[in-house]
């Protein structure tokens, strides 16, 4: 299909203590299960946007060549007033053009989505989150765990 990634991965990129989880999910975590363990190529930004590449046209390129964008839900991103610029193509992609699936992980309990933006809303509604359940110390876990299996799921094939 001339995709180069299985997914691209948006998460909130601010560095405060909340972060620190979601990155190290993000660059050690999600890689050594997904890549490592089930073969999948993923898309990071940070890690596979390269030095001096225009970052706007890096992203796009990026995830025109995903198969699937997975978003991670934190309090940090939904209460951001500003949204990347990452998440601003992405949902335009998934939501206008119809070209790409999500995958939403929710990576603390978020409760209520009232102050989630409203596309965000309406994927919830229409396929609902996969929640990650474990204590944020938890080092890597298997990838046959519920978590892994249901992301694996949705996950081209």
């Amino acid at each position: 299909d001339g995709k180069t990634y299985d997914a691209y991965v948006i998460y909130p990129k601010t560095h405060n203590n909340e972060a620190n989880f979601v990155e190290y999910f993000v660059y050690q975590i999600m890689p050594d299960i997904l890549e490592n363990k089930c073969g999948y190529k993923l898309c990071i930004y940070g890690r596979d946007i390269y030095p001096g590449e225009d970052t706007a046209s890096a992203i796009e390129k990026r995830m025109k060549k995903s198969r699937r964008l997975i978003i991670l839900l934190t309090h940090q991103l939904i209460n951001c007033q500003e949204y990347a610029y990452d998440q601003h193509i992405a949902l335009y992609n998934a939501l206008i053009q119809n070209d790409i699936k999500v995958i939403l992980l929710e990576m603390e309990a978020i409760g209520t989505y009232e102050k989630l933006q409203e596309s965000l809303r309406f994927i919830i509604k229409q396929q609902g989150t996969i929640r990650w359940k474990e204590p944020h110390t938890v080092q890597a876990q298997s990838p046959r765990s519920k978590f892994w299996k249901q992301v694996r799921y949705h996950m081209p094939l």
